[in-house]
């Protein structure tokens, strides 16, 4: 058996060291890949995606143009609705995780609302599709039938007196 034996030695030359001196500092950097992303989100795949993207909307853009994940447009009360990313098997846990992520998302780019108590948004809301309340948190969406772009509506649960 031979073994090889490596030895890095930082060998650099004068010049060499000089470049490191002239190297972009951070926020240059941040402009010139900042400038990339804009350019990048472009695409007509990715043009629905704000220009502050993060690497998991991009890579659920990839996954959804793939057929790997499905878009649940979830309708809060007020009406709007929210075009929520899940893998194609999601559990009802899923889809509430990728709600929280979304709605955070969301608060970071337009300020507003600092903290929201997922356990009280849970306690009080359910998730309803077609009448149906999604109570399984381990139950995977499609086995409640639900498929890409299918609406599941926020809804106030009844407090029971």
């Amino acid at each position: 058996e031979t073994h090889l034996s490596c030895d890095v030695v930082d060998v650099r030359t004068a010049e060499e060291e000089d470049e490191d001196e002239d190297a972009l500092p951070h926020s240059e950097i941040l402009d010139i890949f900042e400038e990339g992303l804009a350019q990048l989100v472009q695409d007509p795949l990715l043009c629905d995606l704000p220009i502050q993207v993060t690497l998991e909307e991009v890579n659920s853009q990839i996954a959804l143009e793939y057929g790997q994940a499905m878009t649940v447009k979830v309708i809060k009360a007020d009406g709007e609705t929210m075009p929520i990313v899940v893998v194609q098997n999601a559990t009802v846990l899923d889809l509430k995780k990728a709600i929280r992520r979304f709605m955070e998302l969301k608060q970071q780019r337009e300020g507003g609302v600092k903290h929201i108590s997922w356990r009280y948004v849970w306690r009080t809301y359910h998730l309803i599709f077609q009448g149906e309340k999604l109570e399984d948190d381990t139950m995977r969406l499609k086995d409640y039938g639900i498929r890409n772009r299918d609406e599941v509506t926020f809804m106030k649960k009844l407090r029971k007196k």
